[in-house]
């Protein structure tokens, strides 16, 4: 379980910065010897430090995340594959709930880093009309996809459905 849980932080890492190395020095303010070290299970880090691990993903991806790794226990051919059953659950669950009409979607527009590609944030969730107690799911994607949905007047619901898959998974 310990491997699939770092194969999916690691993952996350990569979506939203690009490189553990900018996340642990600029984001949790750590040495790479103790992040290797907490990688390799041989240290515990600070709760700080943990809760800036756990805020790569919202609560319910974090949910998710948890779920996934029970699999990997029970199923241990699942191991290999959690990151990709986590994307894919991801993606399922964001367009059952766009498809019954419980969610909203939204792109949020990402901000250009030189040192990366543009990108959207694309944010679908479930509203309870209380404070901090919403469901997201966030899926981060190239820039392009907003053009797409433009230039070809795909509505977003069908584009999600259609090519949401295709596109974060690859």
């Amino acid at each position: 379980m310990h491997d699939s849980y770092i194969e999916l932080i690691l993952s996350a890492i990569q979506e939203k910065f690009g490189s553990e190395t900018e996340f642990y020095k600029n984001q949790l303010g750590i040495s790479e010897e103790t992040w290797e070290s907490w990688k390799k299970g041989t240290s515990v880090l600070e709760p700080e430090v943990n809760q800036k691990i756990k805020n790569l993903f919202t609560d319910y991806e974090w949910m998710l995340l948890q779920k996934v790794l029970r699999q990997t226990i029970i199923y241990p051919e699942k191991r290999t594959i959690a990151v990709s059953e986590f994307r894919k659950m991801k993606i399922k669950i964001s367009q059952k709930w766009l498809n019954i009409g419980l969610g909203t979607v939204e792109v949020l527009q990402g901000k250009e880093d030189n040192k990366r590609q543009p990108y959207v944030d694309l944010k679908v969730s479930i509203s309870y009309d209380e404070w901090g107690f919403d469901d997201v799911i966030n899926f981060r994607l190239p820039a392009t996809i907003q053009q797409q949905v433009e230039n070809e007047e795909i509505a977003l619901l069908n584009w999600v459905n259609e090519k949401l898959e295709d596109t974060y998974i690859s």
